[in-house]
């Protein structure tokens, strides 16, 4: 994986300095669909639920930056785009197998 450094994404330096945080995801968008590592670190999923409506609205926000998009138009095509998987029955959960050999 090779990407110009300008688009790298850095560890933010609160999130460094915080003994207690916590990564639980990682996305890519690999051969055509999207590819991630979890970690289901809440208790209660609807905690999970309320951070991709954060990631929702900090995404709108990064598409007015740095692509000079309407912040509510971009927002509104992001939850398009997540109604459009909720409601599709044909997207599938494939594991990969770790480098241990488990399945995550």
């Amino acid at each position: 994986m090779s990407e110009a450094p300008e688009h790298q994404l850095t560890t933010p330096e609160s999130v460094a300095a915080d003994p207690e945080a916590i990564e639980i995801l990682r996305m890519w968008w690999s051969k055509n669909e999207p590819v991630m590592s979890i970690k289901p670190a809440f208790n209660d999923p609807t905690q999970f639920g309320r951070m991709l409506a954060y990631a929702a609205r900090h995404m709108a926000h990064g598409y007015a930056v740095r692509h000079g998009q309407n912040e509510k138009q971009a927002y509104d095509r992001i939850l398009t785009g997540i109604s459009e998987v909720v409601k599709a029955d044909n997207v599938k959960t494939v594991a990969e197998p770790t480098a241990k050999g488990s399945v995550q």
